[in-house]
């Protein structure tokens, strides 16, 4: 079928979708929703059999969904209604949910239900639920429908009373926190109904903020609202019974001044609050973002960098813990990143925020390479890189460093830098590409722009394996697997046979080499006449609506 994308944006649902309806061999074109005057043109330009909205924060023309089936995945059970569907889930606690795939047809929310599947909570942020368990749900529920419209039947019959209700936009006041009077599960409830997007405001230290990136605190104890500790850029704060870390704010400081209602600059709470933060001792507690563990001589080295993002301290701490998990007793060593995200490369934000954007770049860049050299370099163990989330950029690049390359079956790469002002990139990208995937095809991939599927990832030799959906599915995958590399007899012929294979490039084309040419391209993004790097940073970290949908997404438009 010939499928329209009409999005908002192509977030991590679109992208996943983007992916799986590929694979099957559809023919899909996407188009941002600017106005309804462009998503005319794009319908007449593409003539769709269906246009499919997974992201929209507005209502389809009536011209078009009357002339063209238009599918909208609404993130709530059949019968919810609203703009904050899985906002108030997390809010309320709720222990199931649900995704609905509904046809367009005026009213927000309400047309025909083509599918609709139970989802099952965590306790957990709205991004991290959105990104697993109600993107599996929509994803199964969209190719149900696309398949059913392809054979031409209609809507899928609904079982038993629509289990959700119209619901208001979610306010500021709905899920402000009485810090008196709230107690630990609260006030995490409340943080991680809008994480992501809008955040929770607040008064913190004398400053505006909005909170994100909250994690519970089992051993410290305070005056409700006092704060109590800093550690990694994360702040602590006491509740009515206990304490909450915080990882991540915003102060309408960061916000362009031209436009004062533009989302600010998240940065780490500690960044935001400055001295308040600085004068705060630092303790180890129950919030961490970097942890080595040890089973079977298997060493796994975790990661989970909110929303993947690797400034140059993260990089320092990534690559202290490495080295320091080099010293053990192991034969294989797992890079496991996060359940969200393996990696996406450098860190726009903390770039954004440093008195030089250029030289904080720089800096970055040069971190992401000790980290990335440090991996190719280890001759001693059999590394591997287990991507349970999804990776981009400089990320999938760092992955590729090590020997083996697993992933969990629904995880998303984006192996390429162009979309950010045709940053160049390094991290021996040049290496390690051409290496799995051979040169002509490091080619195609570098220059599509577009995310891939493990599928693809495979066919390509940028993943060796992948197997599980679920993340703990994922991760007792990666145990079984890499503690039966540790036992295998052959393993001290295979880290023979690494050494021999890396010892012959080196002798071919020095690393060092790679990392100097790579970087010289780079400078020229930092440094160069060509501000286009930093107006596509400034632009992503800022969110600043794109006018128009690039060329490289919105085929119809070539």
């Amino acid at each position: 079928m010939r499928i329209l994308f009409l999005v908002h944006g192509f977030n991590s649902l679109s992208q996943r979708l983007h992916v799986e309806l590929a694979e099957r061999g559809h023919d899909l074109s996407i188009e941002f929703d600017v106005n309804d005057a462009v998503t005319r043109e794009a319908v007449a330009a593409q003539r769709p059999d269906l246009v499919l909205a997974p992201f929209l924060k507005r209502a389809i023309p009536e011209d078009v969904w009357r002339r063209v089936p238009c599918l909208v995945v609404h993130p709530g059970p059949r019968g919810d209604r609203g703009p904050s569907a899985l906002d108030w889930a997390v809010l309320e606690g709720a222990e199931r949910w649900g995704v609905t795939v509904l046809q367009a047809d005026g009213r927000f929310d309400a047309g025909p239900v083509w599918r609709s599947l139970d989802v099952p909570m965590r306790a957990a942020a709205k991004g991290s639920l959105y990104r697993h368990e109600v993107t599996e749900a929509a994803v199964a529920a969209v190719l149900d429908a696309v398949e059913r419209l392809e054979a031409g039947r209609g809507p899928a019959p609904a079982d038993g009373p629509a289990a959700g209700r119209e619901r208001p936009a979610m306010r500021q006041a709905d899920r402000a926190i009485d810090w008196a009077a709230d107690d630990t599960a609260t006030v995490l409830r409340k943080i991680r109904s809008g994480d992501g997007m809008p955040g929770v405001r607040d008064r913190v230290a004398g400053l505006e903020v909005s909170l994100f990136d909250a994690h519970p605190e089992s051993r410290l104890t305070g005056r409700p609202g006092a704060l109590l500790a800093r550690h990694h850029g994360a702040v602590c704060r006491a509740t009515a019974d206990g304490a909450v870390w915080i990882g991540h704010m915003t102060a309408r400081t960061g916000a362009p001044a031209a436009d004062p209602a533009a989302p600010a600059l998240k940065l780490p709470a500690a960044l935001v609050l400055g001295g308040a933060a600085a004068a705060l001792p630092e303790v180890a507690g129950g919030h961490r973002d970097l942890w080595y563990e040890e089973a079977a001589g298997v060493g796994y080295l975790h990661f989970p960098f909110y929303n993947g993002a690797m400034g140059a301290g993260h990089c320092a701490r990534l690559l202290a813990a490495y080295r320091e998990a080099l010293r053990r007793d192991t034969r294989v060593l797992v890079l496991m990143g996060g359940p969200d995200f393996w990696s996406n490369g450098i860190h726009l934000n903390l770039i954004e925020a440093a008195e030089s954007p250029a030289d904080e770049s720089w800096r970055t860049i040069e971190a992401m390479d000790d980290l990335a050299e440090a991996v190719l370099t280890t001759g001693d163990r059999l590394t591997v890189s287990a991507l349970a989330g999804n990776a981009g950029a400089g990320g999938v690049f760092l992955a590729l460093a090590a020997d083996r390359v697993w992933a969990r079956r629904g995880a998303v790469l984006n192996p390429h830098y162009k979309g950010m002002g045709n940053l160049y990139g390094s991290e021996y990208w040049t290496y390690v590409l051409p290496r799995r995937a051979g040169a002509e095809n490091a080619r195609a991939v570098t220059e599509a722009r577009l995310p891939m599927g493990t599928a693809q990832a495979g066919r390509l030799g940028l993943v060796d394996e992948a197997f599980g959906t679920a993340v703990a599915d994922f991760r007792a995958g990666v145990r079984a697997r890499a503690e039966a590399l540790a036992a295998d007899p052959a393993l001290p012929a295979l880290l023979a046979e690494k050494r021999r294979r890396r010892a012959a490039d080196e002798a071919a084309k020095p690393l060092a080499r790679y990392r100097a040419e790579e970087l010289a391209r780079m400078r020229f993004n930092f440094y160069g006449f060509d501000p286009s790097y930093h107006v596509a940073r400034y632009n992503f970290v800022f969110k600043i609506p794109k006018s128009r949908t690039p060329l490289y997404l919105a085929r119809h438009r070539r």
